[in-house]
């Protein structure tokens, strides 16, 4: 057991070293081409210094090390680690790792007569391998071990650096990093400044469309509300002309009077939690007809659930393939929950036209002993040109169901499509 959880440690391990910890490198056409010209040029650079310090020279392994021979005149021997450290810097960006390994294996077999060329090519694989690599732990290890190869090259083609030099070469880089740092503090404040104000400009708009919906909703309430109050004074005034000479008439009048007072108190009641002061009067509202600050006055209904099949016909007409069907014992709701009914399906019919065209959509209604529930959902398909939208139309609902107590819930469909579905309590049969 305790060999195998070492082993499984160990494994562990060597799947962390090989995880990449940030995104693979992605240089650009620009980059490599820059990067290909830089090689070109260490290239040339090598080549120089290999000829120069290497001419008439060739190195052999011996005994698993590398040995100079002199006077063979092989340029093969004396170019190859050039080479070797020079070329692979023009995949730097996009290797980095790897060019940092071949770079340090030009180290290993290096004489030290060319210490000074493995020296600007690693720090140059170095810097890139930091800069460029996902793998961070390899990286680091990498570095360790080039420190390693460096210190091991101790020649007099080494650049050395002289007293003078070393305040300038600590306090110039000190600098620069704390410049960076700086401007690195500052562009992270900008940044959270500009996210904030993002964020609070969103909110800003979801609060004024939230309170636009509220109007609207309000609005649309009381024209029901007004219907109502309007059949009432239409059956209180039949039944007054009648009451001497058919009392029979005027008590169903009055019965009537009285069903539309219920439901109008009903609908009042609702809107009692959504009216908000100055609601209706904000000039900003586009669902306020131009010139006009109150609410329309007309005696025709808001569309209900008597008006579905209409609503569904037009879709159909429009080109959407829809079906309808309703479950349960269908019984009377209040004119609020039907035109709150109407408007779910209305949208959700409309979201599936404009953002799911070719798309076969469903209405179910299912009629519970305590609840309605309405549920639209539709197969997918192509958005159409008009398909750009803020979510508003979903909020709306949800504050519409929400004040018949109810929830709303939308969302893509597991298989592909959208589904919508809303659910409002009703009283107890």
């Amino acid at each position: 057991m305790t060999n195998a959880s070492a082993a499984d440690r160990l494994r562990d391990g060597f799947a962390a070293l090989r995880r990449p910890s940030g995104p693979l490198p992605r240089p650009t056409r620009r980059d490599l081409v820059l990067d290909g010209a830089f090689a070109l040029f260490a290239v040339i650079a090598a080549v120089n210094s290999g000829l120069s310090v290497g001419m008439d020279r060739t190195y052999k392994i011996v005994d698993g090390t590398v040995r100079l021979v002199e006077g063979s005149g092989n340029y093969v021997g004396a170019l190859a680690p050039m080479l070797l450290c020079s070329l692979p810097l023009a995949l730097r960006r996009r290797y980095p790792l790897a060019v940092l390994w071949v770079v340090i294996a030009a180290g290993l077999i290096a004489p030290g007569s060319e210490a000074r060329m493995i020296l600007y090519a690693t720090l140059v694989a170095t810097y890139s391998a930091v800069m460029h690599s996902p793998y961070r732990i390899l990286t680091l290890a990498s570095v360790a071990v080039a420190l390693l190869v460096l210190n091991g090259a101790r020649t007099p083609d080494v650049p050395t650096i002289q007293n003078e030099y070393v305040p300038l070469l600590i306090l110039l880089p000190l600098t620069i990093v704390a410049d960076g740092m700086r401007q690195w503090r500052l562009r992270a404040d900008a940044r959270q400044e500009r996210m904030a104000a993002l964020e609070r400009e969103r909110a800003e708009e979801l609060r004024r469309a939230a309170e636009r919906e509220r109007a609207r909703i309000a609005r649309e309430l009381h024209d029901v509300v007004t219907h109502n109050v309007s059949m009432m004074v239409i059956q209180a005034g039949a039944a007054r002309k009648v009451m001497d000479a058919e009392p029979e008439m005027a008590r169903e009048a009055l019965l009537a009077v009285e069903a539309g007072g219920r439901s109008a108190m009903a609908e009042l009641r609702h809107t009692m939690g959504l009216l908000t002061m100055n609601a209706a009067d904000d000039p900003s509202d586009p669902a306020v007809p131009a010139g006009r600050t109150a609410p329309a006055e007309g005696l025709a209904p808001q569309p209900g659930l008597d008006q579905l099949d209409a609503l569904v016909g037009r879709v159909r007409e429009a080109g959407l393939s829809v079906e309808m069907t309703a479950t349960g014992t269908r019984r009377p709701v209040s004119s609020g929950i039907g035109l709150a009914v109407y408007r779910v399906v209305q949208e959700a019919l409309t979201n599936t036209t404009k953002h799911a065209r070719g798309a076969t959509a469903t209405v179910t209604l299912a009629y519970e002993p305590d609840a309605l529930r309405i549920d639209v959902t539709d197969t997918g398909g192509t958005p159409g040109a008009d398909a750009a939208g803020g979510g508003h139309g979903l909020m709306g609902l949800r504050e519409r169901i929400s004040v018949y107590g109810g929830t709303l819930d939308a969302g893509p469909r597991p298989d592909g499509g959208f589904r919508i579905a809303a659910t409002i309590p009703l009283e107890a049969l």
